[in-house]
């Protein structure tokens, strides 16, 4: 029975980071999905309009991103919206790593080198995913 519930544990904190990482990853939309849900709450459209509104908002968020990295020709622009979309990626991937092995490591100057790869990483998974997004022509 306990060989049962360590390896449910196991697979539970797997997916845990699995969803910590895409939520990481789309940081910027998710942020202001919330915000938007926030604001639509607050003016009184209820629990489950503003979940509504807020998970379009964040679509949206998303969509719009793509679309301006995908039809914009200049590189200069190009980097601009991936450094708007990558940069709050990178504060998420840190601070998540930071919080995961805060207890774990005991010395901070490897807790920081993990928590540095990881926004790395997070920031570089999340070009990827805009990159990756499907251009106008493909619509």
């Amino acid at each position: 029975m306990i060989v049962v519930v360590m390896l449910m544990s196991v697979a539970l904190v797997g997916h845990l980071c699995l969803v910590a990482y895409t939520l990481a990853t789309y940081a910027l939309p998710l942020m202001l999905g919330f915000a938007v849900a926030r604001f639509a709450y607050h003016t009184g459209s209820g629990a489950i309009g503003a979940s509504f509104i807020g998970v379009i908002a964040a679509v949206a968020a998303f969509a719009v991103f793509a679309l301006l990295f995908a039809t914009l020709r200049s590189s200069i622009l190009r980097l601009a919206v991936a450094l708007v979309f990558a940069v709050p990626a990178v504060i998420a991937g840190y601070t998540l790593v930071h919080g995961v092995t805060f207890e774990v490591i005991p010395s901070a100057i490897w807790r920081q080198i993990f928590c540095f790869i990881g926004g790395a990483l997070v920031g570089v998974s999340a070009l990827m995913r805009l990159a990756a997004s499907k251009t106008p022509a493909a619509w």
